[in-house]
């Protein structure tokens, strides 16, 4: 950004101060007790570790927009006040009783609340992505998680012990543990979990919305695939662990390329949706090609 950009930025901050510093003092006073325990707590452990990174997201996404919404024509929404109220009633039911889904989700409640009360509906429907990102960062219930998770395992389990025996190795299965060799290891909700795989989704969804393609085909198309792409990566991360084990003990596979193997996760993913949109552009290139020659 240029230098008459930063001016003009600082320039847009001291003329909205006056409006919105009881906005950020209230929205300070309200969640930073929240995000002290989040940092001390869920987001600290590998079922919700992706939190922070799905709220500073969003975050990004909605400071790129925030330009559109300044410049739509000033409005207001009374549906915005009792947005707040509902948003205000989770954040005290979440905090008093530790509802953690009632108390993330609050966060998101009152910042649309404060969207539709000081710029309106149209500025909500600008910024609809990036809080719907958001609610990729809200907890579960924890019985429907548990419901979803297990068949989720099984499934890498068993793709994990097909793959390695295919390749040679010494593996088998029982429900999800794998035994290869001398070690035997269980393939737990973070390893393959559903809350494992809505990351990837967000991460999916979030790089789909970054590209916006013109081509409602390869949209379509990239958007359905995300759900075995990132099946295939937890897959991998299963691969990656067991692997690691195998040659190196147990320690290794517990320690320190445990996390590692979490990386190995997402760049996996993150290859594969690239590798996936660039067959679909070729394949999109393809129609259109198609469509010309029958067209002449």
């Amino acid at each position: 950004m240029s230098r008459r950009g930063f001016a003009g930025l600082r320039h847009a901050a001291r003329a909205a101060l006056p409006e919105w510093w009881p906005v950020w003092l209230g929205l300070a006073a309200l969640f930073l007790p929240t995000f002290a325990s989040l940092a001390t707590g869920a987001w600290i452990g590998e079922e919700q570790a992706h939190g922070p990174m799905i709220f500073a997201l969003a975050l990004w996404l909605l400071w790129r927009k925030w330009a559109i919404v300044q410049a739509l024509p000033p409005a207001s929404s009374a549906t915005g006040w009792a947005v707040l109220a509902v948003g205000l009633v989770l954040h005290l039911l979440g905090r008093s009783q530790h509802i953690l889904m009632f108390e993330i989700g609050a966060i998101i409640v009152v910042l649309a609340a404060i969207v539709l009360v000081k710029h309106g509906v149209s500025a909500l429907r600008v910024l609809w992505f990036p809080f719907f990102f958001m609610l990729f960062m809200v907890p579960l219930p924890s019985e429907f998680v548990a419901a979803v998770t297990m068949p989720m395992k099984m499934a890498v389990s068993w793709a994990t012990e097909q793959l390695l025996f295919a390749a040679g190795y010494p593996i088998g299965r029982s429900g999800v543990v794998l035994q290869i060799g001398q070690y035997q290891l269980l393939v737990a909700d973070a390893c393959a979990g559903l809350q494992t795989l809505l990351t990837l989704e967000a991460l999916g969804l979030f790089y789909l919305n970054l590209m916006r393609h013109p081509s409602a085909f390869r949209n379509i198309w990239l958007a359905l695939l995300i759900v075995p792409i990132s099946f295939s990566a937890n897959v991998i991360r299963v691969v990656v662990l067991t692997l690691v084990t195998f040659y190196l003990g147990d320690a290794a596979g517990q320690g320190f390329l445990h996390g590692f193997a979490g990386m190995v996760l997402f760049l996996t993913a993150l290859a594969l949706i690239l590798a996936v949109d660039s067959g679909l552009q070729w394949l999109a290139r393809r129609r259109m090609a198609g469509a010309r020659g029958e067209g002449t």
